[in-house]
């Protein structure tokens, strides 16, 4: 089946995948944080945004700008406990499947991450 340009795939159940994704990655941070035995002064905020995350990704293809702005919030917040570090890597892979937002695009010559690549 052929399919335009800027469509999704979509899974046997008609999700995008990378709801999907998000909706898996952000489960297992949660499940992580929510056994993680340490208590620190941000874990509150990390557990609201990742509810939130939640929240966008049930109700179908959510915001990038939304999506990032929680995931700089759980980053901040829990970004200096090593033991969710890999789930918390999965959630911002999950959260880079959806793109750059429109109008936030990245200088001429540079991928997101501000590296710069030769012209060809």
């Amino acid at each position: 089946m052929l399919r335009s340009v800027g469509q999704r795939r979509v899974t046997g159940s008609g999700e995008d995948p990378r709801v999907l994704e998000l909706r898996l990655s952000v489960s297992r941070l949660r499940r992580e944080l929510a056994s993680h035995p340490a208590e620190f002064p941000d874990r509150a905020i990390a557990e609201d945004e990742l509810a939130s995350l939640d929240a966008m990704a049930l109700s179908g293809v959510p915001e990038i700008l939304r999506l990032r702005r929680s995931l700089l919030l759980v980053a901040g917040a829990i970004g200096s406990v090593s033991a969710l570090a890999a789930a918390l890597s999965e959630v911002r892979n999950a959260v880079e499947l959806f793109g750059i937002p429109q109008g936030h695009g990245t200088a001429q010559g540079q991928d997101h991450h501000g590296q710069g690549h030769p012209r060809g």
